[in-house]
């Protein structure tokens, strides 16, 4: 089993090496080395730069929501044992949620006007 291990990965590198045909010249082009391909982008503006407050707020409610998600994992895990009250729990917590998603959609708050 260990000899497969180390014979499977050595077959697929030179069977890969010999399919794939090209070398390292021939893939040597201008554009490869041009500063976005290498990674370096031009930069528009200075670093100071203000940010819109509308990404600041987004990601909050992100975070306000995944976090939702944390409190439901453990929940539905253990729902059987906790039974009828902490189903109702539950639907509390939704519904706390809930409202608050419906608060900051008629706000206007997810718009990006």
């Amino acid at each position: 089993m260990l000899g497969l291990a180390f014979i499977i990965p050595i077959i697929l590198i030179v069977v890969s090496n010999f399919l794939g045909g090209r070398s390292y010249s021939d893939n040597n082009s201008a554009g490869k080395w041009s500063t976005y391909e290498a990674g370096i982008m031009q930069t528009i503006g200075t670093a100071d730069d203000r940010v819109s407050i509308k990404f600041y707020l987004t990601a909050i409610l992100f975070i306000i929501f995944d976090v939702e998600a944390v409190f439901l994992y453990p929940w539905a895990v253990n729902f059987k044992q906790l039974g009828l009250v902490g189903l109702i729990e539950m639907f509390v917590f939704l519904a706390i949620l809930g409202a608050g998603f419906v608060y900051i959609w008629k706000k206007g708050a997810l718009k990006w006007d």
